[in-house]
């Protein structure tokens, strides 16, 4: 047996091969000849007398670091163990070699072999008396298998290895996102976020608005690394007397400077008024900075939010704020209670509210168009359209200031209409780009929100796939699954979607496949973080590398200086939008630099008057 075995795989002899080569040119020619030589297979093969001796070797193979991929096994090999149990053993030792059953019995079963020396697939069975080709191919094939198998096995741990490192790199740019670099206290946004909770939820709840009362005395006087400390210790005094003062603890977060934000579920205003005295009180301490002794005190503005109240979120802040201001008027130290009287604002944004009802019919409303550039080549490719308002009473008035008073008097609607449909005319006059334009979260939740898309660019005789609809991961988020029927819907339709200030929601990779996509926009904070941040610069490559991946656009917005515009061409970035490119234009000039179709970068002059309103994001 071994006999045959060494002339199946150790090659013709001399003489042989001769004649083989002879034969082989003048059938293929010469250079297929050669080429057949070179691709032979070369085999380096053990011979083992015994099943133990097999074993044995298959061993030894493992500690030299040299695995066998196929072994050749007699099902009767006396004295000592039988083919069926070198198999159970060998397995044992390597579960990826590939084993072949070579017998000329048939009293044995190939069930009880798989059953223990499987996986099936790795069993194969040859018949005696075999022929040489026979051998050498299944040896062949199988040596080929082996390799691929492992070079497949390696893959898949670098794969694996490479989904834990994105999966480690998510989890901390999310915790980046979400919390204070300073205090590691949960930031703005992630205040937001369980504030809007709060307000959506049923259960009475406090806000209180915080600050340090003649911080930057401490700045001026023993300087900045000084007030660095001192906020981090108060924001350590704070939380800890929250876990000790509220039930569940409350929760505490550092809106930026010496400002930190507090929630509690209360059961009323004395029992908030009392908590947050306890907040006041704690620190009312002399803290020792850097061997300094300086003498702590804060003032606190405090809101009372009943259920039910129709509130938005930005509200409840606002109001707590005016409290702290009062609180600051009182002498310091103290917290005072939002009310009414407080609120000259509210009076302004009725005002507002009733100016903005007749803004369209008086034609006070128009759009600005700021060009999206792609990267290769600097070709314009679309136009973001963005809604100002110039007031006869009041002048030129901030996106930011109009779209939430829209939004909470359900004026958001009509508001959008009109945007869609001069943003739609407008379209007409280019040569091929798209125009992106802005849904708010309410218009996105609106009833029949894709059939009422659909006849507007119907009606202005537009191609879907000219429209942009642009929306942020908090519109999509409050109702995930609706959300997605609805892009889903769109773009199946032929509509582009854009996410919106990614990077400053809910973003996550879960999402972000879940939902429709092609487009993610990078918010401009992070843009204008990169040279200042390494955290701004890395959130900023992640975005760019994963919209790649998915094979999205990814737009960088707030592209204002030479340094951003090179530090995003060598990260990857596909798309541009900002003010070193273009600012917002005027309907006739963004035709004009729609038909030109490709710019260079200039830097910008002065800012007329009506665009030195800076906008939201969202809404321009």
């Amino acid at each position: 047996m071994h006999e045959s075995y060494r002339q199946c795989f150790g090659g013709a002899s001399r003489e042989q091969g001769a004649v083989l080569d002879a034969m082989a040119a003048e059938l293929f020619g010469e250079g297929e000849a050669t080429a057949a030589r070179e691709e032979a297979v070369k085999f380096e093969t053990v011979h083992c007398m015994q099943g133990a001796e097999g074993v044995a070797a298959v061993a030894a193979g493992l500690d030299r670091g040299e695995r066998f991929a196929v072994a050749f096994i007699d099902i009767r090999m006396p004295p000592g163990i039988d083919g069926k149990e070198t198999a159970k053993r060998i397995r044992e030792l390597d579960p990826d070699i590939n084993l072949v059953i070579v017998t000329g019995f048939s009293d044995f079963s190939p069930l009880e072999i798989s059953r223990a020396a499987g996986p099936a697939d790795k069993i194969f069975y040859i018949a005696k008396p075999f022929q040489a080709e026979e051998v050498v191919q299944t040896a062949t094939a199988l040596g080929k298998r082996w390799q691929v198998d492992r070079e497949l096995a390696a893959a898949m741990v670098l794969l694996e290895e490479q989904k834990a490192e994105l999966a480690a790199n998510e989890s901390k740019a999310t915790h980046l996102a979400n919390h204070d670099s300073l205090t590691d206290a949960p930031n703005r946004l992630a205040f937001m976020r369980a504030l809007t909770d709060h307000v959506r939820g049923p259960d009475i709840f406090a806000m209180a608005m915080m600050d340090l009362d003649r911080f930057k005395l401490v700045n001026d006087t023993f300087g900045h690394l000084a007030g660095d400390e001192l906020i981090r210790m108060v924001c350590g005094v704070v939380r800890e007397t929250m876990q000790d003062a509220v039930p569940g603890g409350g929760f505490v977060a550092r809106l930026g400077g010496d400002e930190f934000a507090v929630l509690i579920k209360v059961t009323g205003e004395d029992e908030a008024v009392m908590a947050v005295e306890r907040l006041l009180l704690a620190c009312a301490t002399t803290f020792t900075v850097f061997g300094h002794s300086v003498q702590g005190s804060a003032s606190a503005g405090l809101v009372i939010v009943q259920p039910g109240m129709q509130h938005d979120p930005i509200d409840v802040m606002r109001r707590a704020d005016l409290a702290l201001n009062e609180s600051k008027k009182a002498g310091r130290g103290v917290v005072r209670v939002f009310d009414e009287s407080m609120d000259e604002s509210i009076r302004f944004r009725r005002r507002i509210e009733g100016g903005l009802s007749q803004a369209i019919a008086n034609g006070e409303l128009r759009l600005m168009y700021q060009p999206i550039v792609a990267r290769d080549e600097m070709e314009v490719v679309a136009f973001e359209a963005l809604l100002r308002w110039n007031s006869p009473e009041y002048g030129h008035i901030s996106p930011g200031l109009f779209i939430p008073i829209a939004e909470e008097s359900n004026l958001i609607h009509e508001l959008g209409d009109w945007v869609l449909d001069a943003a739609l005319a407008t379209l007409r006059q280019w040569p091929g780009q798209y125009v992106s334009v802005n849904f708010s979260p309410r218009q996105f939740r609106r009833q029949n929100f894709v059939g009422h898309v659909v006849e507007r660019v119907q009606r202005a005789g537009i191609e879907p796939g000219r429209l942009q609809i642009e929306i942020t991961e908090t519109a999509i988020f409050d109702d995930a699954e609706r959300a997605a029927d609805t892009l889903y819907r769109l773009r199946q339709m032929g509509f582009r979607i854009a996410l919106d200030d990614f990077g400053t929601g809910y973003s996550s990779l879960y999402n972000i496949r879940k939902f429709a996509l092609d487009c993610l926009k990078i918010d401009k904070s992070f843009i204008d973080g990169m040279g200042k941040e390494r955290e701004s610069a890395a959130i900023v490559h992640s975005i760019i590398h994963l919209g790649r991946a998915l094979g999205m656009e990814v737009v960088a917005e707030g592209v204002e200086t030479d340094a951003h515009l090179q530090a995003l061409q060598l990260a990857g970035c596909s798309h541009y939008q900002g003010y070193y490119l273009a600012r917002p234009l005027e309907a006739e000039d963004a035709a004009e630099l729609a038909h030109e179709r490709f710019m260079a970068p200039a830097v910008p002059g002065p800012a007329r008057v009506e665009l030195a309103v800076p906008g939201n994001g969202t809404e321009g």
